[in-house]
């Protein structure tokens, strides 16, 4: 039942984002259906914060963060952690990670509680 529900979760998740993810695409940069299929389960709620793989890094090349953390949603955030996310985009050394605020989560806690 859980497998079933985090199944249509990541359904709903995708579609919110890419119904979204047009304009946060084309202001925010990155290609968001890569960016899901490389990176989803780096970021999800649910399990250990591991490192980024390569290709993951590779389909966030060009993706403006901070742009993308106005996009953030509640409910966007009952499914991906930020803390996670934020670990992701220093991982993978993109520039201008938010200090302050993604989503409606403060960025500046967890920058500095992040090991690299």
């Amino acid at each position: 039942m859980t497998r079933r529900y985090l199944g249509f979760a990541t359904v709903v998740l995708t579609a919110s984002i890419l119904v979204m993810g047009i304009y946060a695409q084309v202001e925010c940069g990155g290609n968001i259906p890569s960016i899901i299929s490389q990176c989803k389960r780096f970021v999800e709620k649910d399990g250990p914060k591991i490192p980024p793989s390569k290709p993951c890094c590779e389909a966030l090349k060009g993706a403006n963060v901070p742009c993308y953390c106005k996009y953030v949603t509640p409910s966007i955030e009952k499914i991906i952690s930020i803390e996670k996310a934020l670990y992701v985009a220093k991982t993978c050394q993109l520039q201008n990670i938010p200090t302050d605020k993604c989503g409606s989560k403060f960025a500046f806690y967890f920058l500095f509680f992040l090991p690299l």
